[in-house]
């Protein structure tokens, strides 16, 4: 993720994909529905660090800092994985 914006709209699939409301979420964490609304949609700069991380330990979640260069999807991490286990199961 690269901006706040791509931030809530993660937030946002996340907590649909649990099933959960927008005000259920807004309630466990301790924020207001509208502030949380505006997170997702990316409207608020004003979320601040311990309201997203109320929001994201109710949705299971966490947040990782990467160093750049070091994040890439799926199919990336899948080949290297299997690159720097090649060497080791020819030593066998």
């Amino acid at each position: 993720m690269q901006t706040l914006q791509e931030l809530g709209e993660a937030v946002a699939a996340r907590r649909k994909q649990l099933g959960l409301k927008q005000g259920d979420v807004a309630a466990m964490a301790g924020v207001t529905a509208e502030s949380l609304s505006r997170f997702e949609r990316g409207r608020s700069a004003e979320f601040g660090t311990r309201k997203l991380l109320a929001v994201l330990a109710v949705l299971g979640a966490e947040l990782d800092v990467l160093t750049q260069g070091q994040s890439g999807n799926l199919d990336e991490l899948r080949r290297e994985r299997s690159q720097t286990a090649a060497p080791e199961a020819g030593a066998a």
